[in-house]
């Protein structure tokens, strides 16, 4: 056997013990990422039954997980900007800042969360439909009033939004985040007008008494 065959064998051995750390690294932090990103959408499901105390409850069973699997690649930087990662902290944001909102709270920040800018950016805009629908059961049962609550923080997040004007390489897509938020503003804006002026209607014909025959 050859020089050149050993030395190759030798730094493809290396790079088999490289791949199946990094592969034994991905393989648990998967699922974690997956059983958090399920504790989100109960959660976010739990708020839209105004279960509040059980959606903080499972956004921090989620944290709790995110967390794990982001120290399973801390060691990997390839890993912890892949898809997986970013999705579960991309569900994190949204169901964190949609229970934030709706109960009259200051969002949290990325900090606050531990989680990318990008995954924060996409979570917020991800959120307004969240809000959307919040706000239509709302108007449904009458409450108005929290109606316009939610389309002023709606309306400020797509402010907000519009001013991240980098590649979408670095923002993660949120451009596309951005244009599906605005055509959500725009019919959830008309929603509630059109809800506001019917009720107004009906506030001056109940008023209206008309004269003896």
């Amino acid at each position: 056997m050859s020089k050149l065959t050993n030395n190759l064998d030798s730094i493809a051995d290396r790079i088999r013990e490289s791949f199946s750390a990094k592969d034994a690294a991905r393989e648990k932090a998967l699922p974690l990422c997956r059983e958090a990103i399920r504790h989100c959408s109960q959660a976010i499901r739990a708020v839209h039954r105004h279960e509040f105390t059980q959606a903080k409850e499972l956004l921090q069973s989620a944290g709790k997980l995110l967390n794990e699997a982001e120290q399973n690649v801390a060691m990997y930087s390839e890993l912890s900007n892949t898809g997986f990662i970013r999705d579960a902290q991309k569900e994190f944001a949204e169901g964190s800042i949609t229970l934030a909102l709706v109960t009259g709270k200051q969002p949290p920040d990325p900090g606050e969360l531990g989680i990318d800018s990008a995954a924060y950016l996409n979570g917020l805009g991800e959120a307004v439909g969240e809000l959307r629908r919040y706000l239509l059961d709302s108007m449904r049962k009458g409450n108005l009033s929290q109606g316009e609550k939610l389309l002023s923080a709606m309306d400020d997040i797509y402010n907000i939004l519009v001013t991240i004007d980098f590649p979408d390489a670095i923002t993660g897509g949120l451009r596309h985040t951005t244009d599906a938020v605005r055509g959500i503003l725009e019919r959830t804006r008309g929603d509630l007008t059109l809800v506001m002026r019917q009720k107004d209607l009906e506030q001056k014909l109940n008023s209206f008494e008309p004269g003896e025959k």
